[in-house]
């Protein structure tokens, strides 16, 4: 679940050729080449980003994730508990661990939606689609992905393809929001993504350096989870100052070219219709459909739940 998207910038086309709807904007989308400075507009996105989320920098709050992590227990698998309300949420989360609640999404108005009402009432959506090989380019510029409505999309679905089926990932579809009842769990957090797509579709291995709250609303995924720390035996790389991608495939690792995978700590958790996954900043996840799935997420906007407010990373008022 990945991670953040930049800005995607279009090709300038003639006046008249611009009727296609504005798309909504993604998340894990990097950046293509900008004039001037690269680094300086880095630096400048970076402080940005420290700024909503109230810490010096980024680079401390990622240092004090990892930090932290080396100090919590071993667990092989996510614990499966009841409904929360913020406070409890809050003190779990704290413990800087991944844990699952049940039921929360199963009353939620988009639960009752079908794939045939989805068709029938939201077929005119722009959305951007993942095809091709979106998993070995996941973080790279030129990934492909493909405009179309909602409608073309679900006609492409069941059209069937060879390879890896296409994949709605990391879009705001602002229609779906008002459907979604979502807890008061993070103070501050970024608007909700939506992931729709067939069994098969995956997002690769990857953390993304917010807390995240992942609601399953239709149908079940497989994630896999690697605790911040064990980054050293994963390969990542940077797409972002708080988002880094892995070439390890968790589901099934190729030891011989990464054999320092093999000390990862891989944890599974299948979630169901209804479940929502808490995954604590820093957690490297990778994630499966196993069924025609809708998902949503949202991120938080804040500093980690487990650095539990460290003075030292908070960022003086101006």
């Amino acid at each position: 679940m990945s991670s953040e998207n930049k800005p995607v910038v279009p090709q300038q086309e003639p006046p008249q050729a611009r009727v296609a709807p504005r798309m909504p904007p993604t998340r894990l989308a990097t950046e293509t080449a900008w004039s001037g400075d690269a680094a300086a507009k880095q630096r400048a996105r970076e402080e940005r980003d420290a700024a909503v989320r109230g810490v010096t920098s980024i680079d401390a709050m990622r240092e004090a994730i990892k930090r932290v992590a080396r100090e919590l227990p071993v667990i092989d698998e996510v614990p499966r508990i009841g409904v929360l309300d913020a406070a409890a949420f809050r003190a779990r989360a704290a413990q800087g661990l991944p844990f699952l609640l049940t039921g929360v999404a199963t009353r939620w108005p988009l639960s009752a939606l079908t794939p045939q009402g989805l068709r029938e009432r939201f077929c005119h959506l722009p959305v951007r689609a993942r095809v091709g090989d979106y998993i070995n380019t996941a973080f790279a510029p030129d990934r492909a992905m493909q405009d179309m409505t909602m409608l073309a999309y679900l006609d492409l679905v069941d059209a069937g393809t060879q390879g890896l089926p296409p994949y709605l990932g990391n879009l705001e579809l602002r229609e779906l929001n008002n459907m979604c009842y979502w807890p008061a769990y993070f103070s501050k957090m970024g608007p909700p993504r939506f992931w729709l797509g067939p069994a098969g579709t995956v997002t690769p291995l990857h953390c993304d350096y917010d807390d995240n709250i992942f609601a399953q609303v239709w149908g079940s995924k497989r994630i896999f989870l690697v605790p911040p720390h064990h980054d050293e035996f994963l390969y990542p790389s940077q797409a972002n100052a708080i988002l880094y991608g892995s070439p390890v495939d968790t589901e099934a690792p190729d030891f011989g070219k990464f054999p320092l995978a093999r000390q990862a700590n891989m944890i599974e958790c299948i979630v169901n219709p209804g479940d929502m996954l808490y995954v604590p900043a820093g957690w490297y996840h990778q994630v499966r459909a196993l069924t025609f799935s809708l998902s949503a997420n949202r991120w938080a906007r804040a500093m980690p739940f487990a650095l539990n407010g460290d003075p030292s990373l908070r960022r003086t008022q101006d």
